[in-house]
């Protein structure tokens, strides 16, 4: 088979051939047909995200696809069949045509989501899930901070927060990401092009400050942001995109009972993983079925052209998820 491999040398992108992997007990064999990108993905070929142990050196966290072969562990402890159309998160290794997935890593595509759209949701859905309910611990009425609110994540956190009840704060950098995310349902959205965040976050908050926030920028804002965080307010960092440094009140932190959370997908066992899918198609499946959260895709892009589709996660271009097509 063929896959995504990066050149040690200067980091460019091939579409070569692999050996197609073996499933091992408990896994099944998806022909992929079309694979999703993350941020995750331009760190793993810069070398600064490996992927866990035993996965594929090649990039790729989601999935869609058609299930082709199954091991007997699977089929004895799962309810998939071959020919079930799927998506998929990963460890690594999507980016390719074939992809050997454990049986409770797989879930079924939502009722009138198409395959193309299902590669965008397992990384992004059950990241959002991760941060909103199992680390931020998310309620009704809560309000929830999202900045970078053009992001292939935030098109997933917004609208899953909303559908939970939560009020929901979210910033872009431009008019143009403003009007384009203005469907994602937030119920205040900070524009850089025309308000300073700390100003707008000020006017804001006055009338309830913030209960939980999810951050992918870290920098110089998130310091600046937490004197509008509520006591007892949860701050999640999941990425560091616009720094890595910042300065934090200290004192406050302990006024407010603050807690700074790092957290990321990819870190936690798989049976942890599991639990999540399987929340997920339980709690969230059926709020997509009924449009109350839907997968947000920017653009698709043969597999071959996977160095222009990484290029327009790195300019930050992106409003939703960007996806490679495999096999139509």
């Amino acid at each position: 088979m063929k896959a995504i491999l990066v050149n040690p040398i200067d980091r460019s992108l091939s579409w070569s051939e692999v050996p197609t992997p073996e499933p091992a007990e408990g896994e099944v064999l998806v022909e992929v047909h079309y694979a999703a990108l993350n941020r995750a993905d331009l760190m793993q070929r810069a070398g600064d995200y490996p992927p866990p142990p035993g996965c594929p050196e090649w990039m790729g966290l989601e999935i869609s696809g058609v299930i082709v072969s199954m091991t007997e562990d699977a089929r004895a402890h799962s309810h998939w069949k071959i020919g079930d159309t799927v998506c998929a998160l990963l460890g690594g290794g999507g980016y390719a045509e074939y992809a050997a997935v454990r049986h409770d890593m797989l879930m079924p595509v939502p009722e009138g989501v198409s395959l193309m759209e299902a590669a965008c949701m397992p990384e992004a859905f059950a990241t959002a899930y991760l941060n909103l309910f199992y680390v931020g611990g998310l309620s009704k009425g809560n309000t929830l901070l999202m900045h970078a609110g053009a992001s292939g994540l935030a098109s997933v956190v917004i609208p899953m927060a909303k559908a939970f009840g939560a009020r929901v704060i979210t910033s872009v950098q431009t008019r143009k990401q403003c009007s384009s995310i203005s469907g994602l349902g937030a119920d205040a959205i900070i524009c850089q092009e025309d308000n300073d965040i700390v100003d707008a976050l000020k006017d804001i908050t006055r009338n309830g400050s913030i209960d939980l926030a999810i951050d992918c920028l870290g920098g110089k804002m998130m310091g600046a942001s937490l004197p509008f965080m509520s006591f007892g307010g949860r701050w999640i960092m999941i990425a560091t995109l616009a720094g890595d440094l910042t300065q934090v009140d200290l004192k406050l932190m302990y006024k407010k009972n603050l807690s700074i959370i790092g957290s990321t997908l990819r870190s936690k066992t798989p049976e942890m993983k599991a639990q999540i899918l399987a929340d997920l198609v339980r709690n969230v499946w059926p709020k997509v079925t009924a449009g109350q959260v839907r997968p947000t895709l920017y653009r698709a892009l043969p597999i071959q052209q996977a160095e222009e589709a990484h290029d327009i996660l790195q300019r930050g271009e992106n409003i939703g998820k960007v996806v490679l097509i495999v096999k139509e």
